[in-house]
């Protein structure tokens, strides 16, 4: 497997079965750094590559962070190519991980704040503890979410909570992060990681081809037309033909027992 034994700056990395798990490590609230953005996105096409790995679920180390963002240290001296530099390698690492062809789960264990949530963002789905916190406060420190944030908030929970959460800076809890979309689902402090752990486990059970082509046409709602994602989703479906895992999901089907996957 590429990715066995390699090191991933501010990331650690275990795998459980087909289920690959992804700790945000850079204490005390796990900023991203450069260097951690790039580790994130070698790490996504690392997992990309190996056929085993069906899910990814990222969390952060602790009970107080899931990560609060970029460090602004970096940004204090107003250095124009240093910021560009940066907004280039969130851009690069969260785009990489939002077409990550398994599912992806963010289980959000403390402050998700702008760079932080903007990683959730770029996940498939997302899990909150009931202590955690997320925000955009970018514009309150005279920058703005350059990583994917003004897009896929408002396209998750519309236009109108997106403006509160950028234009106010508000911070919303887990109870209302839940009840405008942000997040699918709340559980108790701790137990989130075991949440997201057990979806993975869940889209185990699908057909890792179907996932990974399902997820493609939903994600292509936002950018193309209706006609032609219908047009593509009969397509796709068509060509799922041409995999083994399609013959063995029917057949185990009618046969009445588990599928055996081979992502292939």
């Amino acid at each position: 497997m590429s990715h066995a034994g390699k090191h991933y700056t501010g990331l650690q990395l275990a795998i459980d079965g087909h289920v690959a798990i992804v700790t945000l490590t850079h204490p005390p609230a796990h900023t991203w750094t450069r260097e951690s953005l790039s580790a994130l996105r070698d790490l996504v096409r690392d997992l990309e590559a190996d056929r085993a790995i069906y899910a990814l679920v990222i969390t952060g180390d602790g009970e107080k962070f899931f990560s609060a963002g970029a460090d602004l240290k970096q940004f204090a001296d107003g250095d124009k190519a240093l910021a560009r530099e940066a907004a280039r390698r969130f851009g690069e690492a969260f785009e990489t991980l939002s077409s990550f062809r398994g599912v992806s789960i963010a289980a959000i264990n403390g402050y998700a704040m702008g760079g932080g949530l903007e990683c959730a963002l770029a996940c498939d789905l997302r899990i909150a503890e009931d202590h955690a916190q997320m925000a955009l406060p970018e514009a309150t420190v005279g920058l703005l979410p350059c990583a994917g944030g003004t897009q896929n908030l408002a396209r998750l929970v519309g236009e109108g909570w997106a403006k509160r959460m950028i234009l106010l800076g508000e911070r919303i809890d887990a109870a209302t992060a839940q009840r405008i979309g942000l997040v699918e689902e709340v559980v108790p402090k701790g137990e989130g990681r075991a949440k997201a752990l057990a979806w993975a486990h869940q889209a185990g059970k699908q057909s890792p081809v179907s996932l990974a082509a399902c997820k493609k046409l939903v994600q292509a709602t936002r950018s193309q037309t209706l006609a032609t994602a219908l047009v593509q989703e009969r397509e796709a479906f068509v060509d799922l033909f041409d995999t083994a895992d399609q013959r063995e999901g029917v057949n185990a089907f009618l046969e009445k027992r588990t599928p055996q996957w081979k992502n292939a």
